[in-house]
């Protein structure tokens, strides 16, 4: 076998083996819309550089969620996707602070294309003033998608979301929402359907400590 071929078999190979981890392509479109190609280009904010342990990963998952469950882990600032046989589609997330911030299971309760934002009386109080309803769009802080959680049929008013601030993927900051980058929660939201489970471990838990580990809540 050539010495070419024989490099390029191993390259393909990586990814399968322990701990190794594929990295997604960022600027992939394939979910997107003809909207969302036109909205993205032409945002009113800059594209920030998100550090690759923040862009999007399979990975080896060491939990027992259902596939087509999703997890956030809060102190790590990761949103994973369970798949089948121990992987996971693995996101880099901005968490709110940790007094503002939902623990807990939920829902997917609802889901949105551009949503348009309606500032809570408190983020009123915090942040504002805003006008009463912010048209979706690229300069919308929910950005390109909405994933509402539910606790029974009560919405928990956290979402997970797009955002119009891609520079603060991997922190924490003072809303207490999921915020992701639009291309990966455009991903996100093709992938999840309505009624999935979704878990936000509290802070002091972390998704890789202890394989097999479950939090009940």
């Amino acid at each position: 076998m050539p010495k070419s071929v024989f490099a390029v078999l191993i390259v393909a190979m990586l990814p399968l083996g322990g701990c190794m981890q594929a990295t997604l392509s960022p600027s992939t479109d394939a979910s997107m819309t003809p909207r969302d190609r036109q909205l993205l280009a032409h945002t009113p904010y800059a594209q920030a550089k998100v550090s690759e342990q923040y862009l999007r990963h399979i990975v080896d998952y060491p939990r027992k969620e259902q596939p087509g469950t999703i997890l956030v882990d809060t102190d790590a600032r990761y949103l994973y996707l369970v798949l089948p046989e121990g992987k996971a589609i693995r996101y880099g997330v901005a968490v709110g602070e940790e007094a503002m911030a939902f623990s807990g299971v939920a829902r997917v309760g609802r889901l949105a294309e551009w949503p348009d934002w309606v500032p809570t009386a408190d983020i009123q109080a915090r942040l504002g003033p805003y006008p009463a309803r912010v048209p979706g769009g690229p300069a919308n802080p929910l950005g390109a998608r909405g994933i509402y959680l539910y606790v029974g049929n009560k919405d928990t008013l956290y979402r997970i979301h797009g955002t119009n601030q891609p520079e603060y993927i991997g922190q924490a900051i003072s809303s207490g929402c999921i915020r992701m980058r639009n291309e990966d929660v455009i991903d996100l939201y093709d992938r999840v359907k309505l009624g999935s489970t979704v878990v936000v471990l509290p802070p002091g838990q972390n998704a890789q400590a202890g394989a097999g580990a479950r939090w009940r809540g």
